[in-house]
């Protein structure tokens, strides 16, 4: 059916308009077309390209195939496109060229090439805009996919509409985040109307009309497959409506001849419809160019492209039809024939895949060819590619160490592309056949470990950690030590008994001092409560691991983790910017979520919410797209407590609830810790402090009360506690936490002992704690801090009956918190120094007029006033260039600049 032929779709017609109209005017948009095969997915797509007029378009299909070649349907799609590669920043360009092929494999990040895809989505726009549509999604290889659905989400000012149509009930095409919409059957009578354009009896009319259930392709292909067959192909109910299809399909094919018949499985066995190699597998098994006539003349197949170097089925259940129907001999035969098509060294991946579709047991030819093709999609980073290749390769091995190696590949590989079951499947295979190799069990030990920890499976992560280290504790200490430091990680979920026995068996590990891990041990070990003397400082430790040699990014980022609990914030922060602007610099944006969280957590201690609320949106934004539950859970729950901070109640509960989503029985979800003390700090700030009281308790207990949000929230429940009167509450957790302080000797911490001595002290010595506190909080460094001791003890002078003190910390304490916009916070010292007699001025703008910006704007104008091309921003921020000159255009105003020079003269002033 043509554009202008579509019957019954008014609605997704009226859709697509919009999201053309949307892309004239310079929006971009994304559609998920979900439904049944023949119910009109493909007509849709061809309706948007013919309403697309003047737009540019590229188009690729998804193609059924075992094979799972890294990018290859992202290659056929972006082909057209490619003239634009050139405007791409280098490692963009670069990553994309060795996705394709077209350059060296540098091992780039695996969300590089979707940056890369996004940018080239939105050059190849130009100012025409750009329709991309993607039939049968659910059979693109998982890099493709990936690499289209990310660029699909970080879509916004490009004018780029992109369209995905997916079948259901085959393969797989998840997008969560997309709009999708559901293509249902035909209307009764619109079914009818289709179906009337067929001189039918009134009998076979109702049956068809009955069993096409408002099926397109049935209503236009089964009363052809009827007549051909002299009216009786299929007897009623016998078969699903999509195996009927097919039968009607195989019906037309089986009318053509033996040599086109031959020709047609070729084409239906390989997956690129490149026609050269085609007719030269054809040749072999006896079949030329013209037999091909025959089913381009019945409409089986059509020309792929313009210049008629491709063909492709016009339906993919043609394609199903011939290749499932074909006795398998024959199948056989047309793998073998294509593999000997495949010679040349480009085709060696399709080769190898084809070696082994042929293969009818062990083949080790096969098995090595396909080893090799997995290194190489390894290499791309198509990781999903490579499990798949290993895991075939391992069926196909002779020698059960070979398999087993292998299965080993294959669990690592089906790791690093998230597949967790599948990991964890081929690692306790591999496993099984291994029992006297320690060194890869301890491998597969570490895969399995973290897809279970990945999924949530703390405790079973941290078994096999345990059990992994212990098997090359004596024969490879470093490797052991690296299974200890992520074991360390796993604890941290599970107590603080588990905790501290991990870091006993790591600190008595021979490790040889040469080590670059060997600083690493004597470091985290001060996480154990029970040690006295206070840790190192963080950049000394950094120091002597770099002075050994490189360490993996996995283990600086426990140790940031590890510095904040130590009380090491101004270390940590530097240590995670440093390790953000690598990922940024080398397009990591599947990685940068994990260090954003360090570098969050050191905004949010130093009160910096305008900076936390900035890095915590992106980064909450990149988890999703990538898919990273364990930090979408964390990151929701920081954004609950920046919520709770300006006494934002709906936002907080809604976030919070996000943050504990996804605890399983025995473990807390990731973000539960900041959850809680989100909603006990709103509870605080909103005078409930019963309610607050009993949520910061909570964090007092196994398995958080080791956690660094059970620490730092210690001085809100001693705070909770006064206000309910109920000081002895506060005693136990007080002492844990003078303890702590003592131990990471920061002046800051101090500053909080005092503070809470002073609550706790109920004659006029809390004077002296108060001042103290005070005298010792870095006014400028922690402002925030410095607030609330101030409102404390400003509270205390007004019910001492000195007024007039009281208002000079009133006053600064109310200074910061209209300057953070901390509404219950600003009412309470303005209502106090109302109460100490000063008159009421009225609430002052929060953190200057940058405070006006949504997240992404301030990020980029604060970019942009550093110097940065609109280019630069976009690859460090994972956005297109022009969705970042679009954000700069709405901060402009907001910020009273009319250009980037003013932006640059006026930082400063703008609080940028």
């Amino acid at each position: 059916m043509g554009a202008g032929e579509l019957h019954g779709r008014k609605a997704e017609e009226d859709t697509i308009a919009e999201l053309l109209a949307g892309a004239r005017a310079g929006t971009s948009s994304s559609l998920v077309l979900r439904g049944e095969p023949g119910i009109g997915k493909t007509a849709l797509l061809d309706h948007a390209a013919a309403a697309a007029g003047g737009m540019r378009l590229v188009r690729g299909t998804g193609v059924e195939f075992e094979a799972e070649l890294p990018f290859s349907g992202l290659q056929l799609l972006l082909r057209p496109a490619l003239g634009s590669l050139a405007a791409l920043p280098g490692p963009q360009r670069e990553a994309l060229e060795a996705a394709f092929g077209l350059g060296p494999a540098a091992g780039s990040e695996p969300m590089l090439v979707g940056l890369a895809v996004l940018s080239l989505l939105a050059e190849h726009a130009n100012e025409t805009g750009l329709l991309c549509l993607v039939d049968d999604a659910q059979w693109l290889d998982r890099a493709s996919r990936d690499a289209l659905l990310f660029a699909a989400r970080r879509l916004h000012a490009e004018g780029v509409v992109m369209i995905f149509a997916a079948r259901d009930g085959e393969g797989s095409f998840p997008a969560p985040g997309l709009p999708e919409s559901r293509l249902s059957g035909l209307a009764p009578e619109v079914a009818a109307a289709l179906l009337d354009r067929h001189s039918l009896a009134p009998a076979v009319r109702y049956r068809l009309l009955a069993e096409a259930g408002g099926n397109p392709l049935a209503l236009l292909e089964l009363p052809v497959a009827l007549a051909a067959e002299g009216g009786s192909a299929f007897s009623p109910g016998a078969l699903p409506l999509t195996s009927r299809l097919q039968l009607a399909f195989h019906g037309q094919v089986s009318r053509m001849s033996e040599a086109c018949q031959s020709l047609l499985l070729v084409a239906a066995a390989d997956e690129t419809g490149e026609l050269t190699v085609i007719l030269r597998a054809a040749a072999a098994l006896g079949a030329a160019v013209e037999d091909l006539s025959p089913a381009e003349r019945a409409g089986l197949v059509l020309r792929g492209d313009a210049d008629g170097t491709t063909i492709r089925f016009r339906h993919p259940l043609i394609r199903a039809a011939v290749y499932q129907r074909a006795p398998l001999g024959q199948r056989l035969a047309a793998h073998r024939a294509l593999a000997a098509a495949l010679g040349s060294p480009e085709h060696a991946d399709r080769r190898a895949w084809h070696l082994a579709a042929a293969a009818t047991g062990a083949d080790e030819e096969a098995a090595a060819a396909l080893e090799r093709t997995a290194a190489r999609a390894r290499e791309r980073s198509g990781h999903e590619a490579a499990a798949a290749a290993y895991e075939r390769a391992a069926r196909l091995s002779v020698e059960p160490g070979a398999r087993a190696h292998r299965e080993a590949l294959a669990a690592e590989a089906a790791l690093e592309a998230g597949d967790l079951e599948r990991a964890r499947a081929l690692g306790g295979r591999a496993a099984r056949r291994l029992n006297g190799a320690p060194a890869v069990n301890a491998r597969i030990a570490h895969v399995r470990a973290l897809a279970d920890f990945w999924q949530g499976s703390y405790s079973a992560a941290h078994r096999l950690l345990l059990d992994g280290a212990g098997l090359i504790r004596d024969t490879d200490p470093g490797q052991a030590a690296v299974l200890l430091i992520q074991a360390v990680h796993t604890s941290w979920y599970l107590g603080e008994q588990q905790l501290a026995a991990t870091l006993e068996r790591l600190i008595a590990l021979p490790l040889d001092d040469a080590d670059p891990l060997a600083p690493v041990g004597p470091y985290l070990v001060h996480l154990d409560r029970n040690r006295s003397d206070g840790p190192p400082p963080l950049g000394d430790t950094l120091a002597a691991v770099r002075r050994r040699g490189r360490t993996p990014d996995q283990v600086l980022m426990i140790l940031c983790g590890a510095a904040l609990a130590l009380g090491q914030d101004a270390d940590a922060y530097e240590l995670a910017t440093s390790l953000a602007a690598g990922h940024r610099a080398r397009g990591g944006a599947g990685r940068l979520p994990t260090v954003l969280f360090f570098v969050v957590e050191g905004e949010v201690f130093t009160g910096r919410h305008l900076d936390a609320l900035a890095t915590a949106t992106e980064a909450l934004g990149l988890a999703r797209d990538t898919g990273q539950q364990q930090w979408v859970s964390q990151f929701s729950s920081v954004l609950a407590y920046l919520a709770a901070a300006k006494g934002e109640e709906a936002a907080c509960r809604r976030n919070a609830e996000e943050g504990l989503a996804g605890a399983t029985a025995g473990t807390i979800s990731p973000g539960a810790p900041w959850a809680h003390w989100s909603l006990g700090l709103l509870d605080l700030g909103l005078g409930r402090a019963e309610a607050a009281l009993a949520r910061f308790e909570r964090l007092t207990r196994e398995p958080m009360r080791h956690h660094i949000c059970a620490t730092r929230s210690i001085p809100d429940l001693v705070e909770s506690a006064v206000r309910v009167g109920a000081q002895e509450r506060a005693a136990e957790p007080l002492a844990r936490f003078e303890r702590w302080a003592a131990s990471v000797r920061q002046p800051w911490a101090d500053a909080l002992v005092m503070r809470c001595r002073g609550l706790l002290t109920a004659d006029d010595r809390a004077e002296a704690f108060y001042t103290a506190a005070l005298e010792l909080h870095d006014q400028d460094g922690r402002a925030l801090e410095y607030a609330r001791t101030a409102l404390l003890y400003g509270e205390w002078l007004r019910r001492a009956r000195r007024k007039a003190e009281a208002r000079g910390p009133l006053n600064e304490a109310l200074e910061v918190f209209d300057w953070l916009g901390m509404r219950p916070w600003a009412e309470r010292a303005r209502g106090e120094l109302t109460a100490s007699g000063a008159q009421d001025q009225g609430p002052r703008p929060a953190e200057g007029v940058a405070a006006g910006l949504t997240p992404q704007e301030l990020q980029i104008a604060r970019l942009a006033a550093q110097g940065l091309s609109n280019r630069d921003i976009a690859a460090q921020l994972f956005l297109s260039h022009r969705t970042v000159g679009y954000h700069l255009y709405k901060a402009y105003p907001k910020l009273g600049v009319a250009s980037r020079s003013e932006l640059k003269d006026f930082a400063d002033q703008l609080g940028l």
